[in-house]
């Protein structure tokens, strides 16, 4: 059987392939070749895709998805990325393939997130300015042990935030859908009870999917809900925040900071208030930018592999995504 699968990737995982599976490769420079020979894009025909995250990256990913959108007799499509809210995923899966996705950023997305919210407590700038001043003050923190928060959207990235933080020492709620008894946290609820849980809530940390249901899920009532010195982070999608609502609610002091690492605009327009507010911590949507994903996803791709070969249940199955 074919399968589609970026030129750099194959050479990472070629000597753990099965015989079976035949590379059909996709160049960095838009060529296909199939066993050493040329493939029209026309002609191209695989029962298996993945896209790694390196293709995603740096390689040719709109070439690649046009062959993906166009794709007949493609059964499985293994997806490098987190999220499947992008309209191009609702074109691949009107292909009738079956779709997966990766979780292998869940590591470094959560890392991101605990590193940003003790730069917060700790107050590192302000450190950085004593020691550029050549001052010897002492500078008291706020310690991450004792406090609570609240993970919204307890998936594969979700947890991994949870996870950390409960090594901290804080208290963890998550919110997913339909919680689980295994899901590592202190609590689990439901989307319903947010509103109830946010005034006892130190950190609030989005790391749910863009839909119908969380569209502008962080609004003018959910900010004033929060506690005075509480920090809300966002490293999901801009389109969960009502970004105007967001800054008026730091213009006034509560959430005393946000960690935004995504915005409903990107890249973010140079004349963004965010830029400048003393309230904001940004990024440019690069908290799972890690090296160790590719491999980690190299992992989750060869791991279904092995699955869908032997004829097991796949992980990280995607049951819904944007209408074509």
């Amino acid at each position: 059987m074919n399968l589609l699968i970026y030129a750099p990737a194959y050479e990472r995982v070629k000597d753990r392939l099965p015989a079976q599976v035949a590379p059909l490769l996709i160049h960095p420079d838009e060529r296909l070749t199939l066993e050493g020979r040329p493939v029209a894009p026309e002609d191209a025909s695989f029962e298996i895709a993945w896209a790694s995250t390196d293709l995603y990256v740096t390689g040719p990913s709109r070439f690649a998805f046009g062959l993906l959108t166009r794709a007949k007799g493609m059964k499985w499509f293994q997806s490098g990325a987190a999220g499947f809210d992008h309209p191009i995923f609702g074109k691949v899966a009107a292909t009738g393939t079956m779709m997966t996705r990766s979780d292998a950023q869940g590591v470094a997305i959560a890392e991101y997130v605990l590193a940003r919210v003790l730069e917060t407590f700790q107050d590192a700038a302000g450190r950085r300015a004593k020691q550029a001043a050549h001052e010897w003050e002492r500078h008291p923190f706020r310690d991450v042990w004792g406090t609570t928060w609240l993970v919204i959207g307890y998936g594969a990235i979700g947890r991994e935030i949870g996870i950390r933080a409960r090594a901290f020492g804080a208290r963890v709620i998550g919110v997913r859908r339909n919680p689980s008894a295994d899901d590592p946290a202190d609590e689990m609820i439901t989307p319903d009870r947010i509103a109830e849980v946010l005034p006892r809530v130190d950190v609030v940390a989005i790391a749910a999917p863009h839909s119908d249901a969380t569209n502008k899920l962080v609004d003018a009532g959910f900010l004033a809900a929060m506690k005075p010195d509480s920090v809300l982070v966002n490293i999901a999608r801009g389109r969960l925040v009502d970004e105007p609502a967001l800054l008026a609610a730091l213009d006034a002091g509560k959430p005393a900071t946000a960690i935004l690492d995504v915005f409903e605009k990107e890249p973010l327009p140079s004349d963004s208030r965010f830029w400048d507010h003393p309230r904001v911590l940004l990024s440019a949507h690069c908290a799972a930018d890690s090296p160790m994903n590719i491999r980690r996803g190299d992992e989750v791709f060869l791991g279904n592999l092995s699955r869908y070969l032997n004829g097991e249940k796949l992980r990280l199955v995607v049951t819904e995504f944007p209408a074509a």
